[in-house]
């Protein structure tokens, strides 16, 4: 029995590490490939084999972290995409970790911390994006560190805390600009400050100090992405996703509720409603730490009030981060609602009532995506519309087979995104294979691709939006061409498909 209290918390903790990996590695490469995944493993390909395009993402205004975490893995991953979602599994890792962490710091209880880490392995959102090439997870992974050192920070107040939290920011931002949230929230530390401590101001001084010196190594680190000319396209980017200023004050209320109903409606289907009344309870239970749950709330309230007032492009991946403090609050009532219970019935009841719906859709997240209650937009993205790469894991195998004794040329609709990127990605090195994409696409075919037909087998591939022609073609009815393969998504207006061009 003395064994089992002493060295229990050790096999529960390794049973969580082992759910952990089997959730995040079963099937990893069971979801087709996405365009914004093509685009970031091609990146970080072209990186790693060409040290002058280490900051290659900033020519599409995003930062690098991601590229180049995802490089270096590839040296040792053979499979590109495998690779890039090794990043996310990665954060997702060291996610649970810090969730471990931060909640045993904020509520001083270990068990807490366990059932926080426990909550975050089966917590489907973070499950859908672990498994994926995406920036988000490592974006999440920086923000509960950030957060878990900003409580050091307040309750120690000392230097070499504020130093690391600096270096933690400073990973974050390189990652994504949302990051940028870790030190807007910084004044709300404030919530856990001792103003009752008769040394109070000079603390304050000191923490304020040690905040500042936190912001200033942060911004020093990014400042390295002024190394590259493409630094300006970030600022370019990033009002793709948000209004301007001068645009929001022309209806600083007009976009609040447009973006409101989207995002209520991701947070309740990954975050489950459920979960969400743990989260309301962890208000009402238990008289102590007050402030340190207003805290969390806070890291969750603002960005996401701030996405729904400025956000113009909205995306369920952009406020992943933001519902991590949930998890925390919902482990402190979880666990105060199955101490309160005692009997072991009761116990699996909760058990059962807050989190099945978690495992529910994990089963079918890592199983059966289209099944999976994820978000429309999700599903749409993933697997059910055009952006889901179906179909290029055949066109790969079918190029590599017929550029085995040949040259071929491939044709692509697009030029930017899952079209040339995903075949570029695993044929980029086939000498025999030439691959270029097109845009825009005419009724005729691009004069190259008709030269190209004279000399070798030539291949075109569409993919994006349904085109009202033949029965059974989407390329223009102009085009002299064989289809090869066509695959119908979910969305039924939406195909994937293979075409070789005839020679006139």
């Amino acid at each position: 029995m003395d064994f089992i209290r002493k060295y229990g918390w050790l096999f529960l903790a390794l049973g969580i590490f082992t759910l952990f990996f089997f959730t995040r590695f079963y099937n990893i490469l069971g979801l087709p490939i996405f365009t914004d995944e093509a685009i970031y493993v091609r990146w970080a390909q072209i990186a790693s084999n060409d040290a002058a395009w280490r900051f290659i993402s900033l020519t599409d205004g995003k930062q690098p972290m991601f590229v180049w975490i995802g490089m270096v893995l590839m040296k040792f991953i053979h499979d590109p995409l495998l690779a890039g979602r090794i990043v996310s599994v990665l954060a997702g890792f060291f996610s649970m970790i810090g969730l471990f962490f931060l909640t045993s710091e904020i509520f001083k209880n270990k068990k807490i911390g366990l059932l926080a880490s426990f909550i975050y392995v089966l917590y489907p959102f973070s499950l859908v994006y672990d498994r994926m090439a995406l920036y988000d997870s490592l974006v999440a992974m920086f923000i509960i560190w950030s957060l878990y050192f900003e409580v050091l920070l307040v309750r120690n107040i000392r230097l070499d805390l504020g130093l690391i939290l600096g270096m933690i920011i400073g990973g974050g931002m390189l990652t994504k600009t949302n990051a940028n949230f870790a030190f807007i929230l910084l004044p709300f530390l404030l919530l856990l400050f001792n103003f009752s401590d008769k040394d109070w101001r000079k603390k304050l001084g000191k923490l304020i100090v040690f905040s500042l010196v936190a912001v200033f190594i942060a911004n020093v680190m990014y400042l390295i992405l002024r190394l590259s000319p493409y630094f300006h396209i970030i600022a370019d980017k990033n009002y793709v996703f948000i209004y301007q200023p001068r645009e929001w004050l022309q209806n600083p209320f007009g976009y609040f509720l447009p973006n409101m109903s989207p995002l209520t409606d991701w947070v309740i289907r990954y975050v489950t409603l459920p979960f969400l009344v743990l989260v309301t309870t962890s208000f009402f239970v238990g008289k102590k730490y007050v402030k340190e749950k207003l805290l969390l709330l806070a890291w969750f309230l603002v960005p996401f009030l701030a996405t729904a007032f400025f956000g113009r492009l909205l995306y369920p991946r952009f406020i992943l981060f933001m519902t991590m403090p949930l998890l925390v609050l919902g482990a402190y009532s979880f666990y105060y609602l199955i101490i309160l219970a005692r009997k072991l019935w009761l116990q699996v009841l909760i058990i059962i009532v807050f989190l099945a719906m978690f495992v529910v859709n994990d089963f079918f997240i890592i199983t059966d995506f289209a099944k999976a209650a994820v978000p429309k937009s999700d599903k749409g993205q993933f697997i059910v519309g055009w952006p889901s790469g179906q179909g290029v894991k055949e066109t790969v195998a079918f190029l590599q087979e017929k550029a085995k004794t040949q040259k071929i040329y491939v044709g692509t609709e697009g030029t930017f995104g899952l079209m040339p990127y995903a075949l570029e990605i695993y044929l980029h090195d086939n000498p025999n294979i030439k691959i270029v994409g097109f845009w825009p696409i005419s009724d005729l075919p691009p004069k190259e691709v008709i030269d190209a037909s004279q000399k070798m087998p030539t291949y075109f591939v569409f993919y994006q939006f349904c085109v009202p022609c033949k029965e059974s073609t989407r390329a223009p009815v102009q085009w002299n061409v064989k289809q090869i393969l066509q695959i119908q998504k979910l969305e039924k207006q939406s195909y994937y498909t293979l075409y070789q061009v005839q020679a006139k």
